[in-house]
């Protein structure tokens, strides 16, 4: 083992020592789709065991909780005491924390304007409603780029769930929230006034408020460098980079955000907790 490899073992066993709550990442870093990476049941019962717990953690907002935890439940990988936290979540807490009552025009899924009705987040048409929310929506059309893009250029609010510009997917990767954000700031003139979701500190606010700890007791793992560690060190989280998704060990020694630990795999933690 050379010294760069020691340091890193030291470094990865003192994040796991530190951590109470593990931030993980689905794609890439628990699952490929729907295939599972290596022993990974295993790993996260391990975790569970050590009475650590799990929030699966997920920019995704085309999905609801409860869509995650059917997915999750069928790979056999959620447990007892697990939470899954999506940026449609985030955007939701944003909105009653800091629009409380008002009306939003929301372009997303039906899933998720259930979830934000259930916040209680009054919904409304383009026409009516003081506030424009851009998620990602699987369901888009033009009209409702239309409605939006009048929204922002008139000036209103306008949030935005997460910044990704792609999801990941086999073959070519669909647009996803960041590429709309280029789209309307090319026919608005604007980009959101707030994104809720990872890199930003709207999520990690929020998430640290649910979870009643100190951030140096939360850990994000994930396999993006300039979305999940850049999220865990814009709030002051712990991280651990694995290699398991779209970053290899060449993209991450070059990366400019750095994560305290890397690991191959998450399975890597089970011998360490």
């Amino acid at each position: 083992m050379n010294c760069d490899a020691k340091e890193n073992g030291k470094r990865l066993k003192n994040v796991v020592g530190q951590t109470k709550v593990f931030l993980l990442d689905m794609d890439g870093t628990i699952y490929i789709e729907n295939e599972l990476i290596g022993d990974m049941r295993n790993t996260l019962e391990a975790v569970r065991r050590s009475g650590r717990r799990i929030v699966y953690f997920t920019n995704n907002s085309s999905k609801t909780v409860r869509e995650y935890e059917e997915k999750l439940t069928r790979l056999g990988i959620f447990g007892q005491g697990d939470e899954v936290y999506t940026s449609g979540v985030a955007a939701a807490e944003y909105l009653n924390e800091f629009y409380a009552g008002k009306k939003v025009y929301l372009v997303g899924t039906d899933g998720l304007k259930g979830e934000f009705a259930e916040a209680g987040i009054p919904l409304a048409d383009a026409d009516g409603a003081e506030i424009g929310v851009l998620a990602y929506d699987t369901t888009l059309t033009f009209e409702k780029i239309v409605k939006l893009n009048r929204m922002i250029a008139e000036g209103k609010p306008y949030i935005a769930t997460h910044p990704d510009a792609v999801c990941p997917a086999k073959g070519v990767f669909p647009p996803d929230v960041g590429s709309f954000i280029e789209l309307f700031k090319c026919s608005s003139g604007r980009y959101p006034d707030v994104i809720c979701g990872k890199p930003y500190t709207v999520m990690g606010d929020c998430i640290k408020r649910r979870l009643c700890l100190p951030p140096e007791n939360i850990c994000m793992v994930g396999d993006r460098p300039h979305t999940d560690i850049r999220f865990a060190n814009n709030n002051g989280f712990r991280s651990i980079l694995v290699l398991s998704g779209e970053t290899d060990a060449a993209h991450a020694a070059a990366a400019p955000d750095k994560a305290e630990a890397v690991a191959e795999s998450l399975n890597e933690i089970a011998a360490l907790l």
